[in-house]
């Protein structure tokens, strides 16, 4: 979340946190629900057989061996309609196939599994082929390390291919760098890209990364970035 103290004064602040505390932490207002119809959700109830795994009544691992047919039914309907928003909702065991991607968890009826088996369709939208992180067999020691840290640490909100352009990307306001945009990268070196690394861009989502990563992580995601999105003005000539 980004901070607001760019946008709003003071007053505004207060203003909007005296509201979130009054309408939903002490009156629990209706008019603040998300699923109402003037939010469009005019037949909520159509879902209600993905409810008891929205609430975390069941879990979503529970085999479908166990479940009813309803039961069976609702699960494949939190996968294609709820899961983005409401998350993973609650299950059995964590493990890697619920850990958090850029394109949210899997949803479009997947179940646990057949994850893995999603092609850019059935992902369940059209910024699933921006979570596919770009090939490049001969990477260098310096470019590997510095891909393992982009996917798992930038790709969140850059997507997998530094386009900016995933699920997640494109609700950002400002929207991620499109690190594969020459418009954008040609005006960036190696100093200056650093620096948005180590420093952060106040006023958006894009944190400060010094105290989270080594220097020499951030210098290999710079390395990376110069590799596979594009080329970084002044990176080889000890701009480090």
């Amino acid at each position: 979340m980004a901070g607001f103290g760019t946008i709003l004064d003071k007053d505004e602040i207060s203003a909007v946190a005296d509201f979130v505390r009054w309408e939903f932490m002490i009156h629990h207002a209706p008019n603040t629900r998300y699923h109402i119809e003037a939010n469009g959700w005019d037949n909520h109830e159509r879902y209600a057989e993905a409810f008891p795994f929205a609430t975390g009544e069941l879990a979503l691992d529970t085999p479908d061996d166990q479940l009813t047919v309803g039961q069976r039914a609702g699960k494949q309907l939190f996968f294609s309609a709820c899961i983005t928003c409401h998350d993973r909702a609650r299950v059995m065991e964590e493990g890697p196939i619920w850990e958090s991607r850029p394109v949210s968890f899997p949803r479009n009826g997947v179940t646990p599994e057949t994850v893995g088996q999603l092609d850019g369709v059935s992902g369940a939208s059209i910024y699933a082929v921006h979570d596919r992180p770009v090939v490049v067999a001969d990477l260098t020691a310096e470019e590997r390390m510095g891909e393992t840290l982009f996917q798992k640490n930038c790709a969140f909100c850059h997507a997998a291919d530094g386009t900016g352009k995933n699920w997640i990307g494109r609700f950002l306001e400002p929207h991620p760098r499109n690190l594969t945009d020459t418009t954008f990268m040609s005006g960036q070196t190696a100093t200056t890209l650093l620096m948005t690394l180590r420093e952060g861009i106040p006023g958006t989502s894009m944190p400060a990364w010094k105290s989270v990563l080594s220097d020499e992580q951030i210098v290999a995601i710079l390395h990376y970035i110069h590799r596979v999105f594009h080329p970084v003005a002044g990176l080889g000539r000890g701009e480090r």
